[in-house]
């Protein structure tokens, strides 16, 4: 009874699988309900002066690059990040406007390049859940036929079983992780938008 109550539990993971996979047809490995965005778009979270002049240059000052960091990184709280844009944007008009393109193409930067990481995380562990599927799949029909056999190696059969489940719980919390971590690039688009719009007021 124990075992088929295994084998009921590990079908119902799989078919669970099955959808969890290729919601978006053009990213088979993207695993969200939200649709793939590859990359923020400039226009979406920026309406400030253009950037064309001061792409990369951030990188060239210590201070904006060390400020940058900071900002960027989701343990400084949002509020906190906001004053610290306003105590660096605190020099003459000019200044506010050399200072505050810097600060946010570092910012635009920086934010994109973490979520990109985050979204090819979140492929990469797809493509784990996939193969973990597959071999869940497998190894439940490998013990299908053991209990079907015409002498049932008990041993074997519990053995299996037992492997089986410690298989279901590492792929029940991957997929815990992924649901989580669908929400962290969405996030990091809310916090480039808000910070974008800090450096413009602060600018103005």
């Amino acid at each position: 009874m124990r075992c088929w109550l295994v084998l009921y539990a590990l079908l119902s993971v799989i078919a669970s699988a099955d959808l969890s996979f290729a919601v978006d047809p053009r990213y088979p490995d993207w695993p969200c309900t939200q649709a793939k965005v590859p990359e923020v778009s400039l226009a979406a979270v920026w309406a400030g002066p253009a950037l064309d002049d001061v792409v990369g240059k951030w990188k060239d000052d210590g201070k904006i690059s060390t400020l940058v960091e900071r900002l960027a990184a989701r343990r400084t709280p949002l509020d906190e990040a906001q004053k610290l844009v306003a105590e660096f944007l605190s020099e003459s008009a000019a200044e506010k406007t050399k200072m505050g393109k810097l600060l946010f193409a570092g910012l635009y930067d920086a934010l994109n390049a973490q979520r990109s990481s985050v979204l090819n995380g979140l492929e990469r562990i797809t493509r784990k859940q996939r193969d973990a599927a597959e071999k869940i799949r497998a190894d439940t029909l490998v013990l299908h036929e053991l209990q079907d056999a015409p002498a049932p190696d008990q041993t074997r059969i519990d053995q299996l079983a037992n492997q089986l489940t410690w298989e279901t719980r590492i792929f029940e919390d991957r997929n815990k992780v992924i649901r989580f971590a669908c929400e962290v690039p969405t996030a990091i688009d809310q916090r480039l938008f808000a910070l974008g719009r800090t450096v413009q007021q602060e600018m103005e």
